[in-house]
C-alpha cells in the first residue's frame, strides 16, 4: 500500500503530496470554484450520484465547464475510492470533495501551461476526527446563534451553487465564536428571515410540525432533502416557510442537518433553551431513522470516533 493518500487532479490519479493547483487558478483568483461533498457510510458513499447531479447543475448555471460528464466523473470518484480504501479501516468512514474551477486564465499564459483548461480536484480525508469531536454534541446539542453576517441574497450571488465564495459564511461563524464561543451561525436573510448555517440547513420543530427556511436563499441541501423524505415516510408532517428568530424562541426542538453528521441538535439559541433545552423526540426519531436507513449508526459511530488513540 502507498505511505499516502491518493488524489485525482486533471485527469491523474496523484500521491497527495504531488497535488498542485496554479497560483493563477481562478478558484484561488476570482473565489470562482464549485464544488460538492459526499461522505461515505460503511465505505459506501451515499447519495454520490446526486451530489454530482447539482454539481452538474452549478456548472450549467455558472457556464464554468469540467470536460466530464457525470457519469466520468463517477466513475473516477469510484476508482479513487477503491485506490484509497486501504487507507481507512472499515470502521472510518471519510468524505469525498469534488473542487471544479475553469483553472488559470489566459492572462496568465506565460506563467503556466495549465492557462486555459479546467482545474478538477477530488480528495478523500477520514471524518474520524471532526466526527469524533462531535460526539457529546448529539447527546447535549450545539449553541445556535445568529450573527450580524446576513446571507448573501439570491439575486447577488445564488446559493444553491455551491462555490468556494464563502466569505460570509466564514465571516458569520467567527463572529457567532466571538460572540458565544462553540456557537454556530445561522443567518438571516435582508428581511430577517433565517436561511440556513455556514454551511448547514437548519430545521424547527412546534407542536410536532417540522419547518425549515423556503428554499430561496439557501442552499438545497441532500441532506435536507433526504430529512424530508423521512419525515414524511414516518408520518412527520413537514413545510418550507419564512421563519423569524421568534420560532425559533417558541421551537420545541431545533436542528441543523448537514453532510458530515447528517443531523445535530441546537438546544439553545441567542442564549436561550430551544424547548426544555434538551435534544427533543422528533429530533432523535429522524436521527434513528436516517441511521437505519444508512445501516450506520451515527451516534454511535461518532462515540466510537471520541474514544480512538490519536
Amino acid at each position: 500500500m502507498n505511505n499516502e493518500p491518493t488524489i485525482y487532479l486533471n485527469g491523474r490519479f496523484l500521491p497527495l503530496s504531488n497535488a498542485r493547483v496554479s497560483l493563477f487558478d481562478a478558484g484561488l483568483v476570482w473565489g470562482a470554484m464549485l464544488f460538492e461533498t459526499t461522505r461515505s457510510f460503511g465505505h459506501r458513499p451515499f447519495k454520490l450520484r446526486k451530489h454530482l447531479g447539482r454539481l452538474h447543475a452549478s456548472m450549467a448555471v455558472t457556464g464554468i465547464e469540467c470536460g466530464m460528464s457525470i457519469d466520468a466523473l463517477e466513475d473516477v470518484t469510484h476508482e479513487l475510492i477503491r485506490l484509497n480504501e486501504a487507507h481507512y479501516p472499515a470502521d472510518v468512514d471519510f468524505s469525498i470533495v469534488h473542487n471544479i474551477s475553469p483553472g488559470p486564465s489566459l492572462a496568465y499564459a506565460e506563467h503556466t501551461p495549465e492557462a486555459g483548461s479546467p482545474t478538477v480536484a477530488i480528495h478523500m480525508s477520514s471524518l474520524a476526527a471532526s466526527m469524533g469531536a462531535l460526539a457529546n454534541s448529539f447527546d447535549s446539542g450545539v449553541r445556535a446563534y445568529i450573527p450580524r453576517q446576513p446571507t448573501i441574497p439570491a439575486r447577488f450571488l445564488d446559493p444553491k451553487v455551491k462555490s468556494r465564495s464563502r466569505l460570509h459564511y466564514w465571516l458569520a461563524s467567527n463572529e457567532a465564536e466571538r460572540q458565544d464561543p462553540g456557537s454556530w451561525a445561522v443567518l438571516t436573510d435582508d428581511e430577517g428571515y433565517l436561511t440556513e448555517g455556514s454551511g448547514s440547513n437548519f430545521f424547527v420543530v412546534r407542536d410536532g410540525v417540522l419547518m425549515t427556511p423556503e428554499p430561496r436563499h439557501i442552499l438545497r441541501g441532500v441532506t435536507r432533502e433526504t430529512v424530508l423524505e423521512i419525515a414524511e415516510a414516518l408520518g412527520t408532517p413537514w413545510r418550507e416557510t419564512n421563519l423569524e428568530p421568534y420560532d425559533v424562541s417558541v421551537a420545541d426542538e431545533a436542528f441543523f442537518a448537514s453532510t458530515p453528521y447528517v443531523i445535530m441538535p441546537a438546544t439553545t439559541f441567542n442564549g436561550h433553551p430551544v424547548g426544555n433545552g434538551a435534544v427533543g423526540p422528533i429530533t432523535t426519531q429522524l436521527l434513528d431513522e436516517f441511521s437505519r436507513s444508512v445501516g450506520i449508526d451515527i451516534v454511535a459511530q461518532a462515540r466510537a470516533y471520541g474514544v480512538q488513540e490519536p
